[in-house]
């Protein structure tokens, strides 16, 4: 007799922006990432995608966007870095605020849906 299968719930919000999504929850993933890491590199490392994918998404969020969610310094002395902006951090915050209210508003439907599993 095997083992039952653990039940996972995701909210899979995105927003587009013309034919360009400008957030969802790989792009906060990775803004999460930046902000703990200061590093593309490091965060693309740490999610296992490339460089370059990372910075593809930092570049469509930022162009996305009112102004830009990550800004990189060149390296120097102190080798540069990359931080989020006010603005990133703020479209996290609103971001799992409406992962944590769209689990609470559907908390019974989705207990229900899943004791029919």
């Amino acid at each position: 007799m095997t083992a039952p299968l653990k039940v996972r719930v995701q909210f899979r919000l995105r927003i587009s922006k013309g034919a360009e999504i400008a957030v969802g929850p790989g792009k906060v993933d990775l803004l999460e990432a930046i902000a703990k890491t200061g590093s593309i590199t490091s965060a693309a490392r740490e999610l296992e995608m490339s460089y370059r994918r990372a910075w593809l998404l930092v570049d469509t969020m930022n162009r996305c966007f009112r102004g830009p969610l990550v800004e990189t310094a060149a390296g120097g002395k102190r080798g540069g870095g990359t931080r989020l902006t006010k603005l990133g951090e703020d479209v996290i915050q609103r971001y799992r605020r409406i992962e944590c209210d769209a689990a609470q508003a559907g908390a019974a439907d989705i207990r229900a849906l899943t004791r029919l599993m």
